[in-house]
């Protein structure tokens, strides 16, 4: 009969064991050598330890500082290092007087996994070994006598990768790893980690999640082996700045689910991948968009090929279908066959203004894509791979309400090549353009076209164009109205004036763009299409905000260059003047402030009447019913919003009732205020010079000038006046300020001042002596002042042929005069027993009277 029990036994031995190491604490430096020896064997590399401590409940053993070195043949550096590692104790090995480690746990150890040219990786090797090893599972019987393969289990690791001695910016990190022998003949792993780039911050690159199994074979080419692989809450933009370094701009959130089933020289693969929620960074994605694929296929590590390969992705009622075969990157051996049955354009529409910015939001679109494609490398070829393939668009029509557009052009051909479209488009129409399209050679594309596009004309433009993985072009030539032509343009998400436009274009225009290649904060490389090319312009009729007429251009010639728009050969009518010239604009200005317009224009005859007509505020018109309602605001002034430099010139100018020839200036507008510079004109017979500012940015206009007037005719400025009441020419110069918004208001305010020389003339009306004839000047050089509306001359000196005389006086805008003439001469000051004139009344009409001077009348007195 037993007295005890065997798991009695065991108890009682495990206790006495535990009692016998406590009290007598031995040292576990001397175990350092054997564990380290022990653990080489295992993986057969070589290990170091730092030190060795021994733990009591549970039995185990801390291991500080862990390094497995490489073998030579994969590089230096260690294969793993661990700070921290506990190996816990089988009890049952103990009693054995063995010992079998149970668990190995790792903290925060770190792994470098290295592939070498040839293509071998540094852990096949551990797995063969492992394979050979006549180890126990790791959950194995009490009773099993051989060492159990212990449960390895990592956590907060990084696992780094390397090809040759090169160090990849790829890891895994915080990566929870386990390893385990299920079975007699099979193993188990289990990986958690997160994705990351050493080389720059990932913040969103989701969560890679690995199970899988393997069994024992004679080679790892022929281990059965069975893995599943998950991977999701990525971002996308975090996922392309994964892959290819650089945040390409698209959002959404993927998801990829891949099994591999078999052996490495024939083994089953399966993946699905989705993105919820597809749209560019900086598109709305009120409505979400969901792209899913799967793809079945077979691979053989005997090749590194993957053959079968069927791929599907449904898209609404149609399907895209990928088959063939194709070899691992390095491998050179492709053969695919690409096929598009039946996708409905509403989902491409769908797809577009998710992609596509400024797309309108109602855009719709129906009919359908047929296409196939193939794709074929062999690597006994230099050519590298070739693409053949086509499609067509059929039943196409495309419709916008926001954009009154309705486009219906029917089937569109395209073709698939690796040849560069910008071969074939620089020979067709490039040359003509003058600019070159942004697809570099020999880049894999689409080419589509040419077909009719309906503009507005009895004769449809011809489109066609090309997309590939760089960008985009597309080639319009033919006619079209332009208004109907910005509708469409502002359909397809195209940069178009917002403007009331009626008119005739005759186009050949490049339009092209790049995608993205990264986003860095709030900026992107999204770039706006570049539109290049000439515009031929007829009987155009442009409203402009900000002024009371429309801008008819009978004709022009509108070229677009990258940086820069012309318009050339001019012909145009603006504030009822008729104007020739050119006007340049700086690309991408968005409005019209924000880049500098420069012009050189010229006209036969323009007046100020007229500028002022176009430019003014319109008056204000209001119906009865609305008085009690608060007033629409004004619109901006045009002046207000526009930049602009440049040359004006014209045969006649008209002001008022005078007429200027031969005027040129160059004027400089920012911000409202007007600078005229070097303004010349023949004016009244003479010359005048002079330099002007206006400022519209007031409420009421502000204008500053001076000049200079030469050889001027006074009897024009009387005649302007309708009253022959002076002659002679006259010269001097002049400096005026005023405001106000007509010229009733621009006299009142104004002030200023004027030096003059008049010669050789005659003032009609005035005769100091009942039986003179009309007094006749030899020359009068003297200042006067502009204020309150009236001319306050300064004592000036004037002769005459009766002698010299001083004047002042004033003489206000309603022509009214209150003027003192002063005989006198060289010899003899004025006042000193001279004759005084005073002249009151009009100037149509004065009246002179004869004043004794002060000294007289004191000579008179008894």
């Amino acid at each position: 009969m037993k007295i005890y029990s065997p798991k009695r036994r065991m108890v009682i031995a495990a206790v006495v064991i535990l009692l016998v190491l406590f009290l007598m604490r031995p040292g576990a430096s001397s175990l350092k050598a054997r564990i380290a020896n022990s653990i080489s064997l295992a993986v057969a590399r070589p290990v170091e330890v730092g030190s060795v401590h021994l733990r009591f409940l549970p039995p185990s053993f801390d291991l500080e500082n862990l390094v497995i070195h490489e073998d030579p043949e994969f590089g230096a550096e260690p294969m793993l290092r661990a700070p921290e590692v506990t190996a816990v104790v089988r009890l049952t090995s103990l009693l054995r007087g063995r010992l079998d480690i149970a668990r190995l746990e790792l903290t925060e150890p770190s792994l470098n996994l290295v592939r070498r040219p040839g293509g071998r990786w540094n852990w096949e090797a551990l797995l063969e070994r492992t394979a050979r090893t006549p180890l126990a599972p790791t959950a194995k019987s009490k009773s099993e006598a051989r060492p159990g393969f212990p449960y390895i289990e990592t956590s907060s690791g990084r696992i780094n990768f390397k090809v040759g001695q090169e160090k990849k910016p790829y890891a895994l990190l915080n990566a929870d790893f386990a390893l385990w022998q299920e079975s007699e003949n099979t193993w188990g792993v289990r990986l958690k980690a997160q994705p990351l780039r050493t080389d720059m911050s990932l913040n969103d690159a989701g969560l890679l999640r690995m199970n899988g199994t393997w069994q024992r074979a004679g080679s790892l080419r022929e281990t059965p082996l069975q893995f599943s692989v998950e991977w999701d809450q990525v971002q996308l933009g975090q996922l392309t700045k994964l892959v290819s370094g650089n945040d390409k701009g698209w959002r959404g959130a993927v998801r990829l689910d891949a099994t591999l089933k078999g052996t490495p020289a024939a083994m089953l693969v399966a993946a699905d991948t989705s993105i919820e929620n597809f749209h560019r960074y900086d598109i709305s994605s009120a409505a979400g968009m969901r792209l899913t694929a799967h793809c079945d296929g077979r691979y053989s590590s005997l090749d590194n090929m993957v053959h079968e390969i069927l791929c599907s992705a449904p898209v609404g009622t149609g399907m895209i279908m990928l088959r063939g075969d194709a070899g691992l990157p390095g491998v050179h051996r492709v053969d695919l066959i690409l096929n598009l049955e039946s996708v409905p354009m509403t989902a491409v529409a769908q797809l577009a203004r998710r992609a596509k910015k400024n797309i309108p939001a109602d855009l719709v679109a129906t009919g359908s894509v047929q296409a196939d494609a193939t794709m074929k490398e062999d690597a006994a070829s230099l050519r590298g791979p070739e693409f053949q393939g086509e499609g067509e668009i059929t039943d196409l029509r495309v419709q916008s309400a926001s954009a009154k557009v309705d486009l219906s052009p029917g089937s569109i051909p395209f073709v698939l090549t690796s040849l560069s479209m910008a071969t074939s488009l620089k020979k067709d129409s490039v040359r003509r353009l003058k600019n070159e399209v942004l697809t570099p050679q020999d880049e894999l594309g689409v080419e589509y076209g040419p077909f009719p596009v309906a503009l507005g004309r009895p004769t449809p433009a011809l489109v066609r164009g090309w997309v590939a993985r760089s960008g985009y072009g597309m080639v319009v030539r033919g006619e079209g109205e332009v208004a109907h032509t910005l509708r469409v343009a502002s359909l397809l998400g195209l940069p178009a004036m917002k403007a009331n436009v009626a008119g005739v274009a005759q186009m050949e225009l490049l339009i092209a763009g790049s995608w993205a290649t990264s986003v860095s904060g709030a900026s992107s490389d999204f770039s706006l299409p570049e539109v290049s090319g000439t515009v031929q312009l007829h009987n155009l009729r442009a409203i402009v905000q900000g002024v009371n007429e429309p801008i008819e251009i009978s004709s022009g010639e509108l070229e677009l260059l990258r940086d820069e728009v012309r318009m050339e050969k001019l012909s145009a009518r603006a504030a009822e003047a008729q104007w020739t010239g050119s006007v340049s604009l700086t690309r991408g200005c968005g409005t019209p402030g924000a880049c500098l317009v420069r012009f050189n224009l010229n006209t036969e005859e323009v007046g100020l009447s007229g500028l002022h007509k176009w430019l003014s505020s319109p008056p204000s018109q209001r119906r009865w019913y609305q008085m009690l309602t608060a007033a629409e605001p004004v619109p901006p002034s045009f002046l207000r919003n526009l930049w602009a430099s440049g040359k004006v010139s014209a045969g006649r100018l008209l002001i008022h009732n005078l007429v200027a020839n031969r005027v040129s200036a160059a004027l400089d507008l920012e911000h409202g205020k007007l600078k005229i510079s070097d303004w010349r004109a023949e004016l009244l017979g003479g010359k005048h010079r002079g330099d002007w500012q206006v400022d519209f940015s007031a409420g009421s206009p502000l204008y500053t000038g001076a000049g200079t007037l030469t050889a001027v005719s006074l009897e024009q400025i009387a005649d302007a006046m309708h009253d022959s009441w002076i002659s002679g020419t006259a010269s001097g110069t002049y400096q005026l300020t005023a405001s106000g918004r007509d010229s009733q208001t621009f006299w009142q305010s104004a002030e200023g001042g004027l030096q003059f020389d008049l010669r050789d003339g005659v003032l009609s009306h005035i005769s100091l002596a009942s039986d003179e004839q009309p007094f006749r000047l030899v020359r009068w050089q003297g200042h006067a002042h502009l204020r309150d509306g009236a001319i306050e001359i300064d004592k000036g000196q004037m002769v005459s042929s009766s002698g010299a005389y001083e004047i002042s006086g004033t003489a206000s805008f309603g022509r009214v005069l209150d003027v003192k003439l002063i005989q006198g001469s060289e010899s003899k000051p004025a006042l000193a027993g001279s004759m005084v004139y005073s002249i009151t009344g009009t100037l149509a009409e004065p009246r002179v009277a004869l004043t004794p001077a002060p000294e007289t009348q004191a000579q008179l007195k008894p």
